[in-house]
């Protein structure tokens, strides 16, 4: 019998706003010492009353929309009791049956085709504490918390059952990541716990449509651990079904080490959490208006600039794709196109950018936006090329020189002695040279071996360290072995 894998995947994405959730306190906790960024409301003090966020409402809309999703008129949040110790009032405010938005999708590609995957929902809670473990002198295990991300602003944002299997799922991850970033939602850095994966997976009959007992993957940090994580998983439940085997409904954990899925605890159903209407806070009642101005406020999607830059600039779909890639890389692309001068083709802009651009850029953490060589820059030198001012060999050496320095390409150029020679009088001297040293080559270029001339205009290009125009070059030389044939 063949088996298929249905994955869902749950990720937690924490919103980009100064302040928490439900009181004043600042998200810019990092490097700072531990429950230095808490109040009474974070820190769960009996009698505190919570206040919503209206950027966070604002930015969890702009994801629901993003996702086409469809924003819930009215709302609300619950308590959702919580048994463990990062939350200290022991519930975490959340929202359950009136999320924010509902019934959206994701397009991701995967192995050359495009599929649709399912959004359920998005809704908004606060954020956890965290709980650092250590080991005592005396051999003890104890635990220390620290509530400085505790109240953080969070989005849940929940998959249908519609990925299949560890690269899929990998894929839709790294795509909702970067809708994330596109609007400003979220930085998405999973290393810094802004994003974090939890997945859903079962195997049954291919065909069927019922689904096997779930179990839950948690502490998965980066999208290779995803892929990883699930695929390893599929294929433990696999080989418990077929050798006649229950799969035991659970909560499993990622030993990244190990690369093993390991026992954590029988998995939570909703009604474990109690769930029940936040008392201290009205229900949130979205209008039209408010809507209509929050999709005005979301940036040019991935997929929709992918497609107007591959006909606005006249550029390959595997350029748009790689461009628009991260916001930051369209923006600096779409700068560059800006200052080019007439004629010179965005195409090849893309070429420079896509290539020797993005290998200096990794070295630098792939990460063009704190680049000293700016879009004027990057112009001056594309446009360098196009007009013949300097050879490959030379622009890449400049582009070097400029992504470190920020210096003009072209004063580069010049100081270096880069700048191509076409003046002909310039020129003439080493032509004659080359073809008075190189007897041999003369001799079959006028034997009917025309592929000859390759060879000298190399000697000319090596007499003047690559600045000699080769097309010009070419030119006189076909001119002085027809004079003096």
């Amino acid at each position: 019998m063949e088996y298929e894998a249905v994955i869902g995947l749950e990720v937690h994405a924490q919103l980009q706003t100064r302040s928490k959730m439900f009181c004043r306190c600042s998200t810019q906790y990092a490097g700072a010492e531990p429950n230095t960024h808490i109040c009474p409301v974070c820190a769960g003090f009996p009698g505190v009353l919570p206040v919503l966020n209206e950027y966070a409402v604002e930015l969890a809309m702009r994801v629901g929309l993003a996702l086409n999703c469809e924003i819930v008129s009215t709302n609300r949040f619950d308590r959702k009791h919580y048994p463990y110790p990062d939350l200290p009032k022991g519930y975490q405010i959340s929202q359950y049956d009136l999320p924010l938005a509902v019934g959206g999708y994701l397009t991701i590609g995967h192995m050359g085709e495009e599929r649709r995957i399912g959004i359920i929902r998005v809704h908004m809670e606060e954020d956890t504490g965290k709980l650092l473990h250590r080991r005592g002198d005396d051999g003890e295990v104890y635990s220390l918390l620290d509530l400085n991300r505790a109240g953080v602003p969070l989005l849940e944002i929940v998959s249908a059952p519609d990925l299949h299997s560890g690269a899929e799922a990998r894929a839709y991850a790294q795509k909702l990541r970067q809708i994330l970033r596109y609007i400003d939602a979220s930085t998405g850095n999973m290393e810094e716990g802004a994003l974090r994966v939890d997945a859903n997976v079962s195997v049954r009959p291919r065909g069927s449509e019922e689904l096997g007992p779930k179990v839950e993957i948690k502490n998965m940090n980066s999208f290779r651990s995803v892929e990883r994580a699930l695929d390893h998983e599929i294929a433990r439940q696999l080989e418990v079904v077929r050798s006649g085997g229950r799969i035991s409904q659970e909560t499993r954990g990622w030993d990244e080490a190990a690369q093993v899925t390991l026992p954590q605890r029988r998995k939570e159903y909703a009604d474990d959490y109690r769930y029940f209407p936040e008392p201290d806070l009205p229900p949130l009642v979205i209008s039209d208006e408010r809507r209509r101005q929050t999709q005005g406020n979301v940036a040019e999607l991935p997929d929709a600039r992918r497609d107007r830059l591959a006909e606005q600039y006249a550029i390959s779909a595997y350029d748009a794709e790689v461009l628009t890639g991260s916001r930051d890389t369209a923006d600096y692309f779409e700068a560059v196109v800006a200052r080019l001068g007439d004629g010179v083709p965005p195409k090849l802009a893309a070429n420079w950018i896509t290539g020797d651009l993005f290998r200096l850029a990794k070295g630098e953490d792939g990460d063009l936006s704190g680049s000293k060589l700016s879009p004027d820059l990057m112009a001056e030198l594309v446009g360098m090329v196009h007009g013949g001012e300097v050879n490959q060999g030379s622009a890449r050496l400049l582009l070097e020189d400029a992504f470190r320095s920020g210096r003009s390409p072209r004063a580069l150029a010049r100081e270096r002695g880069l700048l191509q020679v076409s003046d002909e009088s310039q020129l003439s001297g080493a032509v004659r040279r080359a073809i008075e040293e190189n007897p041999a080559a003369v001799e079959d270029y006028r034997g009917g071996k025309k592929q000859a001339i390759g060879f000298l205009i190399g000697q000319v290009m090596r007499q003047t360290r690559g600045t000699a125009k080769a097309d010009v070059v070419r030119t006189l030389l076909e001119r002085e072995l027809a004079a003096s044939d």
